[in-house]
């Protein structure tokens, strides 16, 4: 039986992986592959690059305890799938289903090249154009989708397989030295770790220290008590599928059916990307609005130095980490659109240059959603980022966390504008009026 080739993408896992599990089954000897392409590696966020690093010893570590390995290559993934398919004698890819323009045209260029391509579902907890609307291909407003999303029964979660063989003789190759300093942007010192292992620690932890309170602390910005798994989601080195059913498993009521509308959030937007690839782009509801080019006061925000405290605390979290809680990415991001009209795709780019979990489905979504060029149902709702940090970070503790020429500052009076001559060593007045 000629072996079949794994290509690993955005799945870095052995736990609840389709098409892992069915060429084990179905296949004598199976050869999983990731491909390190630079070209997507140069215009990828150094931080992701760090993260993969790890992620891909990991995974190649798990394939070993199974008796396989991961087979490693550098350049161009056609090439090398079409490569090793002439050395081995596969005639057979399966490979998890992507959304993205870039993941449809890898599909297409690898059947033309004669081989067989069975895609999987595994980036989401539903497939995308799993549940779909009478009327047209994909949900545009959550809602609807979220109820949906609700009823559609589920596939099974699937168990590591115990066993992996590989074909004799493949060369498995090096992750390329150098991967983790790859990349665009600098490095975040306090990134968190890659792969599954660290991975399926953090969910442990999650479900037993923080789900249970997540409904009530999610949007409360100094106590962080949101899951710090979006990064191990976007790299596929835990299942969302297996993250939505051990979450409902836990019984840790509306912390846990909160969080798994997060999670049908994250696919809402996977399958809008899926109907409409070129969200990273365009806007996916043209609003006609009008955008300015104002590269000080973008470089202002970049750097977290807007003199709008909450808004540079998000910012300089970002730099930091290459995290940010999700309360500040919509308060920064609505600064940027809203007060300073900087368009959506500067600080959506920005944000994919340096976030760990930076998803073209998620990021580019999130960002149209509060530019209102996306799904939101109310394109012009209101968003004062100062009432903002008054409701979620009240008495200024995620400020000073982020910003140091603030934290001598007392309470409320963190979270004030400053003007001069009254402001804080070092710290700027503010570029504009965020009341507007």
């Amino acid at each position: 039986m000629s072996p079949t080739i794994v290509l690993f993408t955005q799945d870095l896992r052995v736990h609840d992986h389709p098409a892992l599990t069915a060429a084990v089954d179905a296949a004598g000897t199976v050869l999983p592959l990731f491909v390190v392409d630079p070209r997507i590696v140069e215009r990828s966020a150094r931080n992701r690059c760090g993260y993969l690093s790890e992620a891909l010893a990991d995974l190649r570590a798990a394939l070993r305890a199974r008796g396989g390995d991961l087979v490693v290559r550098e350049g161009d993934t056609i090439g090398h799938v079409r490569a090793l398919a002439e050395e081995t004698g596969a005639d057979t890819v399966f490979v998890s289903a992507g959304v993205s323009r870039f993941a449809a045209r890898r599909e297409e260029s690898l059947r033309r090249t004669g081989l067989s391509v069975r895609p999987f579902p595994g980036l989401t907890v539903v497939p995308p154009g799993g549940v779909t609307p009478a009327s047209g291909d994909h949900y545009k407003v959550f809602t609807p989708y979220w109820r949906a999303w609700a009823e559609y029964g589920r596939r099974a979660v699937l168990p590591a397989p115990d066993g992996v063989r590989l074909p004799e003789g493949v060369d498995p190759g090096a992750v390329p030295d150098g991967l983790a300093e790859a990349g665009i942007a600098t490095a975040a010192p306090d990134r968190l770790s890659g792969g599954e292992e660290a991975a399926r620690a953090r969910l442990a932890s999650w479900l037993d220290r923080g789900l249970a309170r997540y409904a009530e602390e999610r949007d409360h910005l100094p106590g962080a008590a949101t899951s710090h798994l979006s990064a191990d989601l976007r790299f596929g080195c835990l299942s969302a599928l297996e993250v939505a059913e051990a979450a409902e498993a836990a019984r840790a009521g509306e912390g846990a059916e909160e969080f798994v509308r997060q999670l049908a959030w994250r696919d809402f937007h996977h399958q809008v990307t899926r109907a409409f690839p070129a969200l990273p782009a365009r806007d996916y509801r043209p609003r006609d609005r009008e955008w300015r080019e104002d590269p000080d006061a973008f470089d202002a925000w970049r750097r977290g130095v807007t003199g709008v405290p909450i808004v540079d605390a998000g910012m300089r979290q970002l730099l930091r980490e290459g995290f940010m809680h999700n309360r500040a990415r919509m308060i920064t991001a609505a600064f940027l659109t809203r007060t300073l009209h900087v368009h959506w795709k500067a600080g959506a780019d920005h944000f994919h240059a340096h976030l760990v979990d930076g998803d073209v489905a998620d990021n580019y979504g999130n960002w149209q959603w509060v530019a209102g060029t996306g799904n939101d149902t109310r394109p012009n709702r209101a968003f004062n980022p100062l009432r903002q940090a008054r409701r979620f970070d009240p008495e200024g503790d995620y400020v000073r966390r982020h910003v140091p020429e603030l934290r001598g500052l007392p309470g409320r009076r963190a979270l004030t504008p400053w003007r001069e001559p009254e402001a804080p060593d070092g710290y700027p007045p503010p570029i504009a009026d965020p009341g507007r």
